[in-house]
């Protein structure tokens, strides 16, 4: 009930990311991957709020939360946007295309942990979506390029509870997110809290 009433009480979706809703909803295997309209509407305004004039997310997926972060971007603001899931780059290629803000988002289809150690940008924003056992060396690949006062956000690190739950042997993905978890509080100069939207998402803010 509650959720229905954020919904009807929030900015609508666009057209365009209604129907790539849809189509998530309707013809993928992993729906619950897309960030969806609440956390698109939040991802949207803090782009607006901090202004950021670059921004590097780590797992694109179809491309719904780098549309979204689009929206707020300064005109000289730039995404670039990385996934290793090349069955799907049409998808996310074909959206973003679509979107009154394509020219601001550069997509890129490589391993991230890869890519990074040739990137010379420095970012006011990261956003890391990508896979979830890895989030430790995501961030330890991409501090030292964030700005000082610029943030990290790492979204699903409540993992639908299963980080508060007995955690399978082989369930990796909530082992990483665990590791990430506790791993923060043992890094110098960062700011961090857990924002309990949908899955959970952990803002980092680099002193």
């Amino acid at each position: 009930m509650i959720e229905k009433y954020i919904l009807d009480h929030s900015q609508p979706e666009s057209e365009l990311l209604s129907r790539l809703t849809r189509e998530v909803n309707i013809g993928m295997l992993h729906p619950h991957m897309l960030s969806g309209h609440i956390q698109g509407r939040l991802l949207s305004m803090l782009v607006h709020m901090l202004q950021p004039r670059r921004v590097l997310e780590l797992g694109t997926y179809v491309g719904y939360s780098a549309i979204c972060m689009a929206e707020g971007l300064p005109e000289d603001g730039k995404i670039i946007t990385i996934d290793i899931d090349d069955e799907i780059e049409d998808i996310a290629r074909g959206y973003i295309a679509e979107s009154p803000h394509a020219d601001k988002i550069e997509m890129l289809v490589c391993d991230a942990l890869e890519w990074l150690p040739t990137c010379n940008e420095t970012f006011d924003l990261v956003f890391m979506d990508a896979n979830k056992r890895h989030y430790i060396e995501y961030f330890e690949a991409v501090i030292d390029k964030v700005r000082p006062g610029g943030f990290i956000l790492a979204d699903n690190t409540l993992w639908g509870g299963k980080v508060v739950e007995k955690v399978a042997s082989n369930d990796y993905q909530t082992q990483g997110l665990l590791r990430f978890n506790d791993y923060l509080k043992t890094v110098p100069g960062i700011e961090y809290f857990i924002l309990p939207l949908r899955d959970g998402i952990t803002f980092i803010r680099k002193k």
